[in-house]
């Protein structure tokens, strides 16, 4: 299992690291503009998951008014398949535990395997397909949903 990490909210400070990460990550990364505007969002859910001042992910949500929406999740190459994705969204979980009227949704690459098998191992179920989703390839995304879990 992966050392362990400490899990925080981004700050503005942050930008340059998830920018890093994001181009890393993805073929048609968010602009910095997309993130600070995320970060400014008081009703978001912004996280990182860092050893001492090295960020090794981070974690992207949005509240909606009947989902908290899943928009970005991105992990340092050499740390991918180490748990640092699965710990942010478990974080997710703890935090809104409190919101039991929202589920969760979210995008994936049909390709994706490796996410689909984790959001699946997390509760989430497939929905639906968005015909066409990435702009970079024209490639569909799965919609994939979780329901909200009761307090305990």
């Amino acid at each position: 299992m992966m050392t362990a990490v400490e899990l925080r909210r981004l700050r503005t400070a942050d930008l340059d690291r998830i920018e890093e990460l994001e181009r890393e990550s993805y073929p048609t990364p968010w602009s910095r503009s997309m993130f600070a505007g995320e970060l400014a969002k008081p009703s978001g859910i912004c996280l990182g998951a860092f050893q001492g001042e090295d960020m090794l992910g981070y974690l992207i949500v949005a509240r909606y008014v009947d989902a908290w929406h899943v928009m970005n999740v991105a992990v340092d190459p050499v740390w991918r398949g180490r748990g640092v994705a699965r710990t942010l969204l478990e974080r997710l979980f703890e935090i809104t535990a409190e919101d039991p009227d929202r589920g969760y949704t979210l995008e994936v690459r049909v390709s994706n395997a490796v996410a689909i098998h984790l959001y699946e191992s997390l509760g989430f179920v497939t929905t639906g397909v968005r015909r066409g989703y990435y702009t970079d390839n024209r490639e569909d995304a799965l919609i994939m949903w979780k329901d909200a879990e009761p307090p305990v």
